[in-house]
């Protein structure tokens, strides 16, 4: 990708948060622009200050910060660098959030609940936001909790490319792990031209994060099956329903995601278990000693940097993701 001309270079500033800066510093050499020096720490009792090294008057501002653990510290640090941007005149600020935080808490289930998706989209408007840039959010409904544009973008090109080339060769069907992922499930069987099944699961109303895999429907006996998720968080449910595939007659199991979590078990509950790849995207970190055999970890930078020179543009997001969507 061709670097930003010298003429707009000065307009367009990428700022990267502590969280994830290997991240920024992709997208900035796609881009062929520096992320601003910052500088940024935390006071003893953990409230944390940030300041920007240069001047942002008029700029065309892109904050990147990967919503990794601690997710409350670096959500609260990317509320304070769009702060410190209004306050020194930014022109415009897109805050691009490749992990969108809070995603799972879009709605309801039950009284005296709170909405926390919305509460975050808030937020960053309160806090001088001007767009939201963002991967594969949890439920696509979270697009309207900001009162302003959002970029959503779409892993599925990314990831789907590289199934093909790696098992195109095989009897494919793409599988769905619950209901809500059906329709992005369904974009898959359009992009490999395969099959889809779906798995029937539920989850105990009164054990939060317990989940009970129910029954597969469709074809999966001696295929390898697809499995496609937005995030792998536990690797609880996607465990439970590589086992279930395989109890059905499956002849392999490949775990897809854009967000690669991979909190607490999640590292051993993959490494023991009979699937024989998994692959996501480097939306968030994933330190050297979480990383095992047999996981693939794609890089978001270029997709992101290519969103980012749109928007910069005044150009389509949506045309990147023409036939894909």
């Amino acid at each position: 990708m061709s670097g930003i001309t010298m003429d707009s270079r000065k307009n367009l500033q990428l700022f990267s948060g502590r969280a994830y800066p290997q991240l920024a510093a992709d997208i900035g050499t796609a881009l062929g622009v520096a992320p601003v020096p910052t500088d940024a720490y935390e006071f003893s009792n953990g409230e944390i200050f940030v300041r920007f090294q240069e001047s942002v008057r008029g700029s065309d501002a892109f904050v990147v910060q990967s919503i990794t653990s601690p997710v409350n510290t670096w959500l609260m640090e990317t509320l304070l660098m769009v702060d410190a941007l209004k306050r020194a005149s930014a022109k415009r600020i897109t805050v691009v959030l490749p992990f969108y935080p809070y995603a799972r808490q879009d709605k309801k289930h039950r009284g005296r609940e709170p909405i926390s998706a919305r509460l975050v989209a808030d937020m960053f408007r309160t806090a001088g936001a001007d767009r939201l840039m963002t991967v594969d959010l949890h439920t696509a409904q979270i697009q309207g909790f900001f009162d302003g544009p959002v970029d959503h973008l779409f892993a599925l090109p990314l990831l789907a490319d590289h199934v093909e080339r790696s098992w195109g060769d095989r009897d494919l069907v793409v599988v769905s792990p619950d209901a809500g992922r059906v329709r992005v499930a369904e974009r898959w069987t359009d992009r490999l031209g395969c099959g889809l099944a779906i798995i029937h699961k539920r989850r105990d109303p009164n054990v939060p994060n317990e989940v009970k895999v129910g029954e597969v429907v469709g074809q999966v006996e001696g295929k390898t099956c697809i499995l496609v998720d937005d995030m792998i968080d536990t690797g609880s449910t996607i465990t439970k329903a590589a086992d279930l595939l395989f109890r059905n007659g499956a002849a392999d199991v490949i775990v897809t995601a854009t967000h690669g979590v991979l909190s607490g078990p999640a590292v051993d509950r993959l490494k023991n278990s009979r699937v024989c790849g998994v692959v996501v995207t480097s939306t968030l970190p994933i330190e050297d000693d979480r990383r095992f055999d047999g996981l693939e970890v794609l890089s978001i930078a270029p997709l992101i940097a290519r969103a980012i020179r749109e928007v910069f543009e005044d150009g389509s997001v949506t045309s990147l993701f023409d036939g894909a969507a």
